[in-house]
């Protein structure tokens, strides 16, 4: 299937999608606790990596802080000649590593806590990847379902517009997050340009590649956990106590949007069996697995599943398969829910789907669990891609794109998996640890006490 293929679902359906996912967990955790909680979770993370890391307490105490967090109001007049007032955020959490990096996201519950946490991920996943970014992450406060076509790019182009003097290709390079697409970027960068004169292609990626965007794109954080997984079975099959026959290999999929799809549509083409997913509506469970690409057609607010038993979204966390993969939002696998897990191998393509009690409990029943500061790279590896082709003037074939992300990311895979067996500790506190190493090496480059002491 070529890039340029439509998945077969509106920007609308992807949406509400997102939108209903992150629902049941609010329902579960309740809205306070689940917006608190996801700085926290990302700190605690950190935590356990430190034990491992011999990492400069300067270094340490630098990655505790945001450098910068951004919030500003967005006055935007809707197509009834109302005002409404948007509450809007940009973190940019550290530099050590490169400019900034990261999505802007439309969602509801954004908040300060939410980008910071999300911003302090990107940090560890460009480091863990050894992309020269630093971390940021952004968004508004908004259900963008219920705006129309003309509202959303005037809110879009409001943002760059607020935000016009803290981003720039060498400072600050925003993409794509949940429910902002190409469509949107082209929007932003366009704004950007008209503020700032010139062509400045490499101040947004995940644009249209009629602006500059690279081939790929759309795909990659689903085609980067393919190959993220793919590494890990062929390297590492003995220890995962999944089958040795890859056709028999169970996988279910929590969220079937662009990340979701894509990964599910790597996997059937290769040979995986899908054998559940889930959206908005449910899901549905065929133990002999499900024709992804007759799935995708399905995907219509009229339509129901076919091709098997319809099951919950809880429902799909404890099926007996061999891989989950949890492909929407955050906080999924609490301590509520972990104990019903059953796979052998959890593979986090959303990020932060895992609580740190949730984690600690599927360490505790032997489950393997890829994080997501690996496992969901691929979208910033090829926003990288598409920066240097931006800066470069140098454009990259699909194929090439594609042969690239494949290659960063089985390096990456291969790194945490031998510090994982190495150290005995889990990929998780492994993925963290090679992170802090890369960011410290560079802070202590950069001057420490240790340093300054020695004259």
């Amino acid at each position: 299937m070529g890039e340029d293929q439509k998945v077969g679902f509106t920007k609308t359906q992807v949406g509400k999608i997102i939108l209903n996912l992150a629902e049941i967990t609010l329902n579960i955790l309740g809205k306070e606790d689940y917006i608190m909680s996801i700085l926290d979770e990302a700190k605690k993370q950190l935590e356990v990596a430190y034990e491992y890391a011999d990492i400069d307490p300067e270094s340490w105490e630098r990655l505790q802080h945001p450098q910068k967090t951004l919030s500003v109001t967005i006055p935007m007049r809707h197509d009834d000649g109302t005002l409404k007032m948007y509450k809007a955020y940009r973190c940019q959490y550290d530099n050590t590593l490169g400019p900034f990096k990261g999505g802007i996201r439309y969602h509801p519950h954004v908040d300060r806590g939410h980008c910071e946490a999300l911003a302090l991920w990107m940090t560890f996943k460009c480091a863990c990847l050894k992309i020269p970014f630093g971390g940021a992450k952004g968004g508004i406060c908004v259900d963008a379902t219920k705006l129309s076509h003309r509202e959303l790019e005037r809110l879009s182009k409001a943002y760059i517009a607020s935000m016009i003097d803290f981003i720039g290709p060498d400072i600050d390079i925003p993409a794509p997050d949940l429910y902002t697409d190409e469509r949107i970027m082209g929007w932003m960068y366009s704004e950007y340009k008209r503020i700032t004169g010139g062509h400045p292609k490499d101040i947004i990626t995940g644009k249209p590649v009629a602006l500059g965007g690279i081939e790929g794109r759309s795909s990659a954080t689903g085609y980067g956990g393919y190959y993220c997984l793919e590494n890990i079975l062929q390297n590492n099959m003995t220890q995962l106590n999944v089958p040795s026959n890859r056709e028999d290999i169970r996988i279910a999929i929590q969220g079937f949007g662009k990340v979701g799809y894509w990964f599910a549509e790597k996997c059937f083409r290769n040979g995986l069996k899908v054998v559940a997913i889930s959206n908005e509506f449910g899901g549905v469970y065929n133990e002999n697995g499900l024709n992804v690409t007759a799935c995708r057609k399905q995907l219509d607010e009229k339509q129901k599943w076919g091709e098997g038993d319809s099951i919950t979204n809880e429902e799909l966390l404890g099926l007996d398969v061999d891989i989950l993969v949890p492909a929407a939002v955050e906080n999924v696998l609490t301590k509520e829910t972990a104990d019903k897990v059953k796979a052998k191998m959890v593979l986090e393509l959303a990020n932060g789907p895992t609580t740190n009690e949730g984690d600690a409990i599927l360490n505790n029943n032997g489950v393997i669990v890829i994080p997501d500061i690996l496992a969901n790279a691929g979208g910033v590896v090829v926003s990288y891609f598409e920066w240097l082709q931006n800066r470069t003037a140098m454009t990259r074939s699909l194929d090439q794109v594609d042969e690239d992300l494949k290659k960063m990311m089985n390096y990456a895979a291969n790194r945490v998996m031998n510090l994982h067996v190495k150290h005995e500790i889990s990929p998780r506190t492994a993925a963290y640890v090679l992170a802090l190493k890369r960011i410290n090496d560079a802070n202590v480059c950069l001057g420490s006490k240790g340093y300054f002491q020695r004259g």
